[in-house]
């Protein structure tokens, strides 16, 4: 019986073709790399096969996912409407409100600034507002429900704000910060203009919770670097990088390429939602863009950022971060401490997220770590994230898998999404091994 070809040894010209044609709307990086991917062999024609049957069957609205290894792009599928009820098919330049996931380019601007001395990971944060100078911690409520705060024990340091140590929670996410926001509200003026809006949950180092601590980072790059987040991001990530379709602000061009968000009803059925409003402002009108949320990607451009971490920090001739950092960013630096589940307080836009059910986790810097391996999938060490309209990633240094998935649907953590990520994931390693 002959071998089949593998991947490495197969190069279609048809493929070839094909990216270099979408070189212009894609970016030569991204082109580069498709024309190194070989012809589909059985089981990546099998992803094609249920991505496309879940989006048949309005499992989710539609569905862009990518996938390279260390020689070159693996796979790339995009099925499914951009809006279920109208013509437009998902493709693979479509544009997503990726939330979250901006979270682990703001990490890398920080770390850029770390390498530059301009930064340090374990010295106070710069005093750029009393909520992370002079921090205070929430330690309850009173009879009456009145907060009680007190200084907390140490400085937030970056180290901190970027592993979700810091004491900043989100309130989708923690029944406590819910109350104060509550309590905060029924406060005597006096005592309002005194108390934070937004206290520490905990003491800085003490244990885990996902918030606003990137939020924080975003503002400290603003402050340190000097430059809008907007325009760091572009002159240092971006634009290096050749990730066009990035941005906070999106053009016309790329908003016609953009998919809608869709909801899940009580019946699991998909209702999809008007785009967001395009904000007005004068010109002259500052803008302010948070580090935590906010950001349209698309596939191509995100599994770009994730090759060059794989690569350890460069790609194709740009080099974003050194090899060293990167490789802090993929180790435990939180100890001890376990990345726990996030208990929803709001069910229509969150479920409770346990990605990875049944398996340790912990955070570096950017990423949440798997501690084992998952059966059929990604290796111990791997690194992940998503975003709130469910989309995801993860490296995989081990096996030097990166992949994306992206779809738009409400609440978090969807199940049938993650159903569908989950599949993805499995059928990519079939694959690998395969090849």
């Amino acid at each position: 019986m002959s071998k089949s070809p593998s991947r490495r040894d197969v190069v279609t010209a048809a493929t070839a073709a094909a990216a270099l044609a979408a070189a212009p709307a894609l970016g030569t990086r991204y082109a580069r790399a498709a024309a190194q991917a070989s012809s589909a062999p059985k089981t990546l024609s099998r992803v094609d096969a249920m991505l496309r049957a879940a989006a048949n069957a309005a499992e989710v609205p539609g569905v862009v996912a990518m996938a390279a290894t260390e020689s070159g792009l693996l796979y790339e599928g995009a099925f499914g409407k951009r809006r279920l009820g109208e013509a437009t098919a998902m493709t693979r330049d479509t544009v997503f409100r990726i939330a979250s996931m901006v979270k682990l380019i703001t990490s890398v601007a920080a770390l850029q600034l770390v390498e530059q001395g301009k930064l340090a990971l374990d010295a106070a944060v710069p005093d750029i507002d009393p909520a992370v100078g002079a921090p205070q911690v929430l330690d309850g409520f009173d009879a009456k429900g009145v907060p009680q705060l007190r200084p907390a024990k140490r400085p937030i340091a970056l180290r901190h704000l970027l592993t979700h140590t810091s004491g900043f929670a989100y309130r989708l996410w923690d029944a406590k910060a819910v109350r104060y926001a509550s309590a905060f509200e029924r406060l005597p003026p006096a005592q309002r203009k005194q108390a934070p809006r937004t206290p520490l949950m905990f003491d800085p180092g003490e244990a885990w919770q996902y918030g606003t601590s990137i939020d924080w980072v975003g503002r400290i790059v603003e402050a340190v670097s000097g430059d809008p987040l907007d325009v760091y991001f572009r002159k240092n990530i971006f634009d290096p990088l050749g990730m066009n379709d990035t941005a906070f602000v999106i053009s016309p061009p790329q908003r016609a390429r953009q998919a809608s968000v869709h909801r899940r009803g009580p019946g699991g059925a998909l209702r999809a939602e008007p785009l967001e409003p395009v904000a007005k402002r004068l010109p002259s009108a500052p803008r302010s863009f948070s580090g935590g949320g906010g950001i349209y990607s698309s596939a191509p451009d995100y599994l770009t950022l994730l090759r060059a971490l794989m690569h350890g920090g460069a790609l194709d001739g740009a080099r974003i971060l050194g090899a060293q950092t990167v490789a802090l960013m993929g180790q435990n630096q939180i100890g001890d401490v376990d990345v726990g589940v996030l208990k929803t307080t709001v069910p229509a836009v969150s479920n409770d997220v346990d990605l990875l059910p049944g398996v340790t986790c912990k955070w570096g810097f950017g990423h949440m770590i798997n501690m084992q391996a998952m059966a059929g999938g990604r290796s111990a060490g791997s690194l992940t994230w998503g975003g709130l309209l469910n989309t995801y990633y993860w490296i995989d240094p081990a096996r030097k898998v990166a992949a994306v998935f992206m779809t738009q649907v409400l609440p978090f953590a969807d199940t049938r999404a993650l159903r569908l990520y989950r599949q993805f994931e499995r059928g990519l390693y079939d694959a690998v091994k395969a090849g």
